[in-house]
């Protein structure tokens, strides 16, 4: 049986390499260990070789420096949005990337030299990165559009967790399920939860879709501007989340220099936390 263009291609780099990169003992066709690190080496390659032709060609434009940033999806918050917008008017030659990926991918980046700068909400780093609170924002519980619970200004926690609850799945990456299982580890009744998510977008559309009760930055909550939901703050005294501001540890770069002195401003500033 004559093999397709694609098999012959795969067989001729495993001959090149001198390795074995598929098991094709089974129906389908499965990377070995060897084929899965042959891979992920193979994206970082690209990312890289991707990264300079983005800097060549925002060079030509006329920037004389970039930045590499990357913010996970539960923190699409407008204080981001403000220092993205401030860096842009104070250094219009600067050049800011901005990505989304998940916390675990974001310390990849920062250990391959692929980001310059993470926003996450853990600080769960390894060797070779920092992590710094930079912000502090009061947390609030998301509810259904016409939740029984939205009769109340504030809400006790244990009231809330008479509801199903809607939550960061562990392996999300973000950190927000840490932070959030340390508050509900201190109510008297047991979370039933009905559901875990990977993004801050699903969360909010189960909630609004009647699925159970979830918890957010009331901030970054409201400016989506969501018919379906709406937030109310604690009784208790307000538990927080803590944002990360994640980099490489060692000297920075002066373009960086001048968007970490930016960050400060924003945590000292009249009215921010």
């Amino acid at each position: 049986m004559e093999q397709s263009p694609l098999s012959r291609a795969m067989r001729d780099l495993e001959r090149l390499l001198e390795v074995q990169l598929f098991d094709r003992r089974y129906r389908q066709t499965r990377l070995t260990w060897a084929g899965q690190v042959f891979l992920e080496e193979c994206k970082r390659v690209i990312a890289t070789v991707d990264q300079a032709v983005q800097a060549t060609k925002a060079a030509a434009l006329g920037y004389q420096g970039y930045l590499r940033l990357a913010i996970c999806d539960s923190l699409a918050q407008p204080r981001i949005a403000a220092l993205l917008a401030s860096s842009r008017e104070e250094e219009p030659e600067l050049e800011i990337r901005v990505f989304e990926l998940p916390f675990s991918q974001q310390l990849i980046g920062l250990h391959n030299n692929l980001l310059d700068i993470g926003f996450a909400l853990s600080d769960a780093v390894s060797d070779g990165v920092v992590a710094e609170a930079v912000w502090t924002d009061p947390l609030s519980v998301v509810l259904p559009a016409r939740h029984p619970l939205l009769e109340h200004s504030q809400i006790a926690l244990d009231e809330v967790l008479k509801w199903p609850l809607v939550l960061c799945h562990p392996d999300a990456g973000s950190g927000c399920h840490h932070q959030i299982q340390a508050l509900l580890e201190s109510g008297s009744i047991p979370p039933k939860v009905v559901d875990r998510v990977t993004s801050l977008g699903v969360m909010l559309t189960l909630v609004g879709a009647g699925y159970g009760v979830g918890f957010g930055i009331a901030s970054q909550v409201r400016s989506l501007q969501r018919a379906d939901i709406a937030t109310r703050s604690f009784t208790e005294t307000s538990p927080t989340l803590n944002t990360y501001l994640l980099r490489r540890q060692g000297e920075p770069s002066e373009p960086l220099k001048r968007f970490l002195q930016r960050v400060e401003e924003t945590r000292t500033a009249p009215g921010k936390n």
